[in-house]
């Protein structure tokens, strides 16, 4: 039988492949790798884990990658949109024996040559990238990419630049279904470790203004693979909700998210406090379910939280999301957004939080969109963040760890 250039492969296993091992905090020990086509793999291994340090060759035949895709600004608002449109075909909902996140087998020509505890690689189809630009002031290496913040900020009509950057999928399990929240917390606290390696990495990387790591779950989300995973963007410009919120910071304070976690301690939406993180449904909730996650120390990143900070989270986190999906019968449809600092700018007021939405607003309804949020972003919301934090406080607490 001919196969395709498409669909050629073959499983080979050097056993004189061993990706260098670079020891990381909690015992987690990093594995850089490329695939067939020359994307960049990066194991994570568990501090427990039972795997060795040989992993085998992406022996697959793959067609080039896509071009870098290319953004053109709404004068309008000044937001810039990029077309993928090679996302048009990508998987959909794949059964066990097809899944693409899965360590391949004979039958299964994945994306991850080996059995892996934690695994991120280059997206095939990305948003954004695999082109990047050089650092601001010096020459494009990608035609027409972006000039720097002030390039971006700048109005015209027609105004078009090619879509730099990098996106990545981070593969919580080998298993095929799950979430983040069904991971042990030894798999947590590599997927955190994970983040904090991949956000420096990124950030270091030419023509990068923001990193973003997060978790689309369910598919009244819109999740197209069951496998647990996340992804992480790495934008060529400061992300518009990011640029309000530098907005709202230049108009009140520099420690503006220091009064914010002052003003919600005090009240009765607080639905989770450790020693160094404290979720709590905000004053101003327009989700259903909304629930923030903010260190107490002042960070701008995942790279910059201290060992203490990554250990407590592991468990913390794990504890919310099983909290949310306590909730209901079925497992809770969610958003998990990590916002981080941009990469130039509000490094010293920008501080990490997870934002973690969801439409689900009863065991069978969610809320859509319509036409006074979605077009005039003019939010009406039905229950009042304080009922939202006494429930959740209540589910939490049928969470046993």
């Amino acid at each position: 039988m001919t196969l395709s250039r498409r669909h050629a492969y073959h499983v080979h296993v050097n056993m004189d492949d061993s990706p260098a091992a670079i020891p990381l905090s909690a015992g987690v020990i990093k594995r850089p790798t490329l695939l067939a086509d020359g994307r960049e793999l990066i194991y994570f291994d568990d501090a427990d884990t039972t795997l060795g340090p040989v992993r085998g060759v992406d022996a697959r035949v793959l067609d080039p990658r896509p071009e870098t895709a290319t953004m053109r600004q709404d004068i309008l608002t000044g937001d810039w949109i990029t077309f993928a449109t090679k996302r048009q075909n990508r998987v959909m909902m794949p059964g066990a024996d097809a899944d693409p996140l899965a360590p391949q087998t004979a039958s299964n020509p994945s994306e991850v040559p080996s059995m892996y505890d934690v695994a991120v690689f280059e997206n095939r189809s990305p948003s954004f990238g695999p082109a990047l630009a050089e650092a601001v002031g010096g020459a494009p290496s990608a035609p027409n990419a972006p000039r720097g913040l002030d390039d971006l900020a700048a109005l015209g009509l027609g105004r078009t630049r090619t879509s730099v950057g990098r996106c990545e999928v981070v593969c919580f399990s080998p298993e095929h279904a799950g979430s983040f929240g069904t991971q042990s917390v030894t798999r947590a606290r590599t997927v955190i470790e994970a983040w904090a390696d991949r956000t420096a990495a990124l950030s270091a990387l030419p023509g990068i203004e923001q990193v973003f790591p997060f978790e689309n779950r369910g598919e009244a989300i819109g999740v197209t693979l069951p496998h647990p995973h996340g992804q992480i963007y790495a934008y060529p410009y400061v992300t518009p909700r990011t640029a309000r919120l530098l907005d709202s910071i230049d108009r009140t304070s520099p420690d503006l998210f220091a009064r914010v976690l002052e003003f919600e301690l005090a009240s009765e939406r607080v639905v989770l406090r450790g020693e160094h993180w404290t979720a709590f449904v905000p004053f101003a909730a327009g989700w259903p379910l909304e629930v923030q996650l903010m260190p107490h120390r002042h960070v701008p990143d995942f790279a910059a939280l201290n060992d203490a900070e990554r250990d407590e989270l592991a468990p913390l986190y794990l504890r919310l999301l099983r909290g949310v999906d306590a909730l209901y019968e079925t497992p809770t449809p969610y958003i998990a957004a990590w916002h981080q600092a941009p990469v130039h700018v509000g490094r010293d007021s920008v501080r990490l939080r997870l934002e973690l939405t969801s439409p689900r607003r009863a065991a069978d309804k969610l809320k859509f969109l319509a036409g006074s949020e979605a077009a005039m972003s003019a939010w009406t919301a039905e229950i009042l963040p304080e009922e939202t934090a006494d429930r959740l406080r209540t589910a939490i607490d049928t969470v046993t760890s």
